[in-house]
């Protein structure tokens, strides 16, 4: 699962497709396959209001979409969209959204799996960076009493 959320596509890759995007739209049509490809191209990109602009598209395609073979493809792309800015909580959103279209979706537990073992991870990391402030302020404060206490004495 790795692979999958951490690649980054070519930037060469990303303008040609962007470029057929905006052809397309210069004229007054974008299809679904140029929209599609060129918002996993962005969510793939090295920079997140790329990802931004291609969780958008997905999510615009998402809309409009009438089968749920696509509509589960662009469920299961958003929420790699939503890992790679790591919105771990809206990535779950969606990834329970493919599995009410389809329950034993693999890829969907697969990522589901992910998601949830980021979540506990950064969760981790989060308390300890958390409990190092405490302790931190704990030492600012104890300190202060105790200069405040050896300054009443000496007085």
């Amino acid at each position: 699962m790795d692979t999958i959320v951490k690649e980054n596509i070519d930037p060469k890759d990303l303008k040609s497709f962007e470029v057929l995007y905006i052809e397309q739209q210069r004229r007054g049509y974008v299809s679904e396959k140029t929209q599609f490809d060129y918002a996993w191209c962005l969510v793939r990109s090295r920079y997140i209001s790329d990802m931004h602009k291609g969780i958008e598209l997905l999510k615009d395609l998402l809309r409009s979409a009438k089968d749920d073979l696509s509509k589960r493809d662009y469920l299961y792309y958003i929420a790699i969209g939503f890992v790679r800015i790591k919105e771990y909580e809206s990535a779950l959103e969606y990834t329970e959204a493919i599995q009410k279209i389809e329950p034993e979706n693999k890829q969907a537990k697969e990522l589901q799996s992910y998601i949830k073992q980021k979540l506990k991870s950064d969760g981790l990391i989060g308390m300890a960076i958390v409990g190092g402030a405490a302790l931190a302020v704990g030492g600012i404060i104890g300190a202060t009493v105790a200069a405040m206490r050896k300054k009443k004495s000496n007085q």
